[in-house]
């Protein structure tokens, strides 16, 4: 039986997006849904816990959570404290070694930048400028450098196109905080930076 692993995340992007990042691991028998605050919320503590209880006592409850973080290039354990720490107790004693804490360090977007060569074939086979796809952590405000690249309209449509395309494997070898990601939604490892 497939474990189910529920994805707690940011926003359309994500939700959008992941899936595809993610296809992958159903080859290890590992299913994953997506769940974003509503009406593009502030993913928050609060809105965590919401999201959680929500899944939890709806219908079968699943094997884990993974909570992911954007960083926005901020400290890992400052962002991550409050989800760690102000969780209520009661849930975390409910839900205890079945929420993992995880974060993209600048947004999803950097993780694209993971893999260059699928990303520059998306793109028509333009070149990436001046950022260093060999660490796509270190690629700071990566979401406005794709609209450039892009020139339209960056929607989480265009996301899941670019994310389609990409080599999750690849990235992993080049992202810390991808690879923190997906060991969290495979075993739940540590994913302390």
């Amino acid at each position: 039986m497939a474990k189910h692993v529920i994805v707690i995340a940011s926003g359309e992007t994500e939700r959008s997006a992941l899936p595809h990042l993610l296809s992958h691991l159903r080859d290890d028998d590992i299913e994953v849904s997506i769940s974003i605050p509503p009406r593009n919320g502030k993913l928050t503590v609060q809105m965590a816990e919401r999201l959680i209880k929500s899944a939890q006592f709806a219908g079968a409850p699943p094997d884990k959570f993974v909570v992911l973080v954007d960083l926005d290039g901020k400290e890992p354990d400052e962002e991550l404290r409050p989800f760690r720490e102000d969780l209520p107790g009661n849930l975390r004693d409910l839900m205890a070694g079945r929420i993992q804490f995880t974060y993209a360090q600048w947004h999803l977007e950097s993780w694209y930048f993971g893999d260059a060569q699928n990303l520059r074939r998306y793109l028509g086979g333009t070149a990436l400028g001046n950022v260093d796809t060999s660490q796509p952590d270190e690629i700071h405000n990566p979401k406005l450098h794709l609209k450039h690249l892009l020139g339209r309209s960056y929607t989480a449509r265009v996301s899941e196109e670019i994310s389609m395309v990409l080599d999750p494997h690849t990235i992993a070898q080049r992202s810390r905080s991808f690879g923190l990601f997906l060991e969290a939604v495979r075993n739940g490892a540590s994913s302390q930076p």
